[in-house]
C-alpha cells in the first residue's frame, strides 16, 4: 500500500504534536487566586500549537476537539510577540468564588523544603546591576530627548537571579503571595526537560476580562513605595496622585488601551482622572475601563492579544519601545511582562499582566521588576522603584535584595 508524501508529513506533524503534548505533564497546578475566585487547573489534555492562524483561532480549534476535559485554555503569553506562547487545556479544572478552597488545594506553607531545620541560604546576583540599570535609564532618556522614533515612554526592567541551597517550593511561594488580598496570585507551570519550572507571582493589574459582551480592563502606571508609618504612607500616596511625571506615564497607558478597544466597542467608558490603588508594598495610579463589544465573538484571548503589550510594560509607540527594550535591557524577558490567564470556549476569560513575578526552576528563582521611563524620569528614582517592586517576592521568600534574612521589623 502506498502512502502520499502529504499524508506522511501530516502523520509526522501529528506525531510531533503528540510527543510535545506528552512531554508537558505539569507536576504543578495552574492557579489564579483573587478576591473574585480561585481557579485551579491540573494536568494537560492538549496544547495550543503553533501555526499561521491567529492565536485565538488555534485555541478555539483545541477547544473544539472532543475530549473528556474542561473546554478552557490556561497559561501564559510571553512579552515578545515573536516568542512562543504557552497555552494548554487542563485535564481538570476547579473554580470557586473568592479564596474558598485555596488552603485545601495547596499544602501548608514552607518556602523551601526543610533540611535539618536550617533556614535556606540564598545567593543573589543582579542582572544587570543597579548601576547598569541606571545607565540604561539615562540612555532611554537620551533617546527620547533626541526624538528617536517618536518615543514618549519606555518601560525598563532589571532582574535578580536567586540561588538557594535547596529546591524552591513554588506552591508555598504562591501561598505566601496570596496573603495580599489586593492582588491576583498566580502559578503557571512551564515546559521543562529537567526540574519543574513555573512562573509564580502576585499581580495587581488586570489586562482584560470578558463576560459575554462586557469587557473590562484596569491598567496601572505610576508607582510609589508604601511606608509602614501611616502618615508617611498617606504622604507618598498624595505625592503620587499629584505627580505630573506619573500622571503623564499613566495617561500613555490609558489612551493606548482606549484607542485599541474603541473600534471593537459600541460603548466604552473610563473616568477622566486616575484613582489611587494599592498593594501591600506599592501605591499605583489606576483607571478602570469598561466597554460593550460590537462583536461578541471576540474572546478574552483575542482581546488580550490585541492589547498586549500595553505601555504599562512596553512603552509608546509600541514597536520602537520594544526595540529599545531589547537593546537596553540586555536579556530576554520570557513570560515576565506577558500575560497569564484563562479563556473558555464561550469566549469569557480573564488575563492579568505578568508582573511582580519570578520564574522558578529547581534551586533558582529569577525575579523581575520594571519602571516606566518618560521625560522627567530620574535614573536613581527609577532604580529605587524597581527595588520597591522586588519587595513582594523577596518578602515572601524571607530575604532582602542582598539575600539576607529579613528581621521581624523588615517584614
Amino acid at each position: 500500500m502506498s502512502v502520499s508524501h502529504g499524508a506522511m508529513r501530516m502523520r509526522d506533524g501529528a506525531g510531533k504534536a503528540a510527543a510535545k503534548q506528552a512531554a508537558f505533564a505539569p507536576a504543578l497546578p495552574f492557579a489564579l487566586v483573587s478576591g473574585e475566585e480561585t481557579l485551579v487547573g491540573r494536568g494537560c489534555a492538549g496544547l495550543v500549537g503553533a501555526g499561521p492562524e491567529p492565536l485565538g483561532e488555534r485555541a478555539r480549534r483545541l477547544l473544539d476537539t472532543p475530549a473528556d476535559a474542561p473546554a478552557v485554555v490556561v497559561g501564559a503569553l510571553p512579552f515578545a510577540a515573536e516568542a512562543p506562547v504557552h497555552l494548554y487545556r487542563p485535564a481538570e479544572l476547579s473554580r470557586r468564588p473568592g479564596r474558598a478552597g485555596f488552603a485545601a488545594a495547596f499544602p501548608p506553607p514552607a518556602l523551601v523544603r526543610p533540611e535539618a531545620g536550617a533556614p535556606a541560604r540564598w545567593q543573589v546576583t543582579p542582572e544587570p546591576s543597579l548601576a547598569a540599570y541606571r545607565d540604561a535609564v539615562a540612555a532611554a532618556l537620551a533617546q527620547m530627548a533626541r526624538g528617536e522614533d517618536g518615543l514618549r515612554k519606555i518601560v525598563l526592567s532589571r532582574s535578580l537571579k536567586l540561588t538557594a541551597d535547596r529546591p524552591v517550593d513554588a506552591q508555598a511561594l504562591l501561598r505566601a503571595l496570596a496573603q495580599d488580598l489586593s492582588v491576583t496570585a498566580f502559578c503557571v507551570p512551564l515546559p521543562s526537560s529537567t526540574a519543574p519550572r513555573a512562573l509564580v507571582g502576585a499581580t495587581p493589574e488586570l489586562l482584560v476580562s470578558r463576560r459575554g459582551a462586557q469587557v473590562f480592563s484596569h491598567p496601572l502606571a505610576g508607582s510609589a513605595r508604601r511606608s509602614p508609618e501611616p502618615g508617611a504612607d498617606r504622604a507618598a500616596a498624595e505625592a503620587l496622585r499629584a505627580s505630573d511625571k506619573d500622571r503623564r506615564e499613566h495617561r500613555e497607558v490609558v489612551t493606548a488601551i482606549l484607542d485599541q478597544l474603541a473600534p471593537h466597542c459600541a460603548e466604552l467608558t473610563a473616568p477622566g482622572e486616575p484613582a489611587l490603588t494599592s498593594t501591600a508594598s506599592m501605591w499605583h495610579l489606576g483607571t478602570p475601563i469598561a466597554g460593550r463589544l460590537r462583536d461578541a465573538s471576540l474572546s478574552a484571548l483575542d482581546l488580550a492579544v490585541l492589547l498586549h503589550p500595553t505601555p504599562a510594560v512596553c512603552g509608546t509607540p509600541r514597536a520602537p519601545a520594544a526595540r529599545a527594550i531589547a537593546t537596553l535591557e540586555g536579556y530576554e524577558r520570557g513570560f515576565y511582562a506577558g500575560a497569564v490567564g484563562w479563556c473558555a470556549a464561550s469566549g469569557d476569560g480573564d488575563w492579568h499582566v505578568a508582573i511582580r513575578c519570578a520564574e522558578l526552576a529547581g534551586r533558582t528563582a529569577r525575579l523581575y521588576a520594571g519602571a516606566g521611563i518618560v521625560a522627567g524620569s530620574d535614573p536613581a528614582a527609577e532604580g529605587e522603584e524597581t527595588s520597591a517592586k522586588f519587595a513582594a517576592l523577596l518578602t515572601a521568600l524571607g530575604i532582602d535584595e542582598q539575600g539576607r534574612p529579613l528581621t521581624e521589623t523588615d517584614a
